[in-house]
């Protein structure tokens, strides 16, 4: 993968050829970041800029058989490791290699995507991934064997967040004692369920979200973007690229989710005393608990972004407000409900409840929770 194609992460991308070109590579490095940021975008460029020795600061120049088989993420010295699960195919211990196909064709198609891209692209969406004991076994062979080519080997454990205990104690002295030349690069969105004894071995290199500009670039230049739709799916992103790419497939969605959201709110401002409404706050969250997880998940975030896009008229901050409702309901009139007192516990509450429904929690009592806490929330006074 070449530099030049990886969106942002200037300042990123020259610290790490940089480190190559002066020969100060660490021999374990952990990239922390969301995947929609470019983590393992950098990750495979900087292992090709390693293995086929290239210069310049980008892959070029290095060996033009080695960077063709990076091409089709087919060089023998690079390995991956990443979360998988068993699936029609594979019954039992599963383990990458298993799932070397489907994972090349992930990478070709979406390389920002996240690991419930992952999941679904292997047909484990309903089951928790996990890199274990079995995987570290693999990883201490391999790496065991010499370099193909005679440079370096490089091991990308992608989503390394979610190894287990069993595999990181597996892994531990490995990584902290590599063979000669071999390069171990985590990459995690959440470095806190890394166990720290892995995580002192590691150089850490932490990925900023995206600029808004290169997201609104991007999607004017590769996906034929109107501008001013591109402008505002960027901003509603927060520089995650596969977060825009998600929301531009599902655009036509935002005036059912807008539908929905306006019967929502209006139903919960009629609850307090009116045992009714309950009734029809219920029947709602009956409702949106029957359409699939993805969606009910893609609701909340609207709904978050929503709530924000409101507080932001409601503190005169219009050059922010790019929401322009379809539907007969009027922002203006809504956003004094929504200011400092209750913004941050409805956007808390809003992630707790997409937290619970992403690992399949019962989306009829998440839902009917969440909008009893919301009759209250909108109650809150400035």
């Amino acid at each position: 993968m070449q530099f030049q194609s990886i969106l942002g992460q200037n300042f990123i991308k020259k610290h790490l050829t940089t480190s190559v070109d002066r020969g100060r590579v660490a021999h374990a490095q952990l990239f922390v970041g969301a995947s929609g940021s470019g983590v393992l975008p950098c990750a495979l460029a900087y292992a090709q800029y390693l293995i086929c020795n290239n210069t310049e600061g980008e892959n070029t120049g290095g060996s033009a058989a080695c960077n063709l088989k990076f091409d089709h993420l087919a060089h023998p010295d690079l390995h991956f490791a990443y979360p998988v699960a068993p699936n029609d195919t594979v019954k039992s211990h599963p383990v990458s290699d298993n799932f070397a196909k489907e994972w090349r064709a992930f990478i070709q198609e979406n390389p920002y995507g996240s690991l419930y891209d992952w999941h679904r692209h292997i047909g484990i969406e309903k089951k928790q991934g996990k890199i274990g004991v079995d995987e570290a076994q693999d990883i201490v062979k391999k790496l065991s064997l010499k370099s193909y080519e005679g440079g370096f080997k490089v091991m990308i454990i992608w989503m390394a967040d979610k190894m287990n205990n069993a595999a990181s104690n597996k892994l531990l002295k490995l990584i902290e004692e590599p063979p000669q030349k071999t390069i171990f690069l985590l990459i995690a969105e959440n470095e806190d369920q890394i166990i720290d004894t892995i995580k002192s071995r590691c150089q850490v290199l932490r990925f900023p979200p995206l600029a808004a500009e290169a997201l609104e670039n991007a999607l004017i230049n590769e996906h034929n973007c109107d501008a001013a739709e591109a402008k505002k799916l960027a901003i509603k992103a927060h520089g995650d690229y596969n977060l825009a790419l998600h929301l531009l497939d599902h655009s036509s969605d935002e005036e059912e989710f807008e539908t929905w959201f306006v019967s929502w709110v209006r139903t919960a401002f009629k609850a307090r005393g009116n045992k009714k409404a309950i009734i029809d706050l219920i029947a709602w969250s009956e409702n949106i608990a029957s359409k699939g997880r993805e969606t009910q998940k893609s609701f909340l975030g609207y709904c978050e972004d929503f709530f924000r896009q409101a507080m932001l008229l409601n503190y005169n901050a219009k050059e922010l407000v790019y929401l322009q409702p379809v539907t007969q309901f009027e922002l203006a009139k809504f956003a004094p409900f929504i200011h400092g007192n209750n913004i941050n516990s409805l956007i808390e509450e809003l992630q707790t409840a997409a937290y619970h429904i992403e690992r399949n929690g019962n989306a009829k009592i998440v839902l009917t929770d969440l909008s009893i806490k919301l009759t209250r929330l909108l109650h809150t006074k400035a």
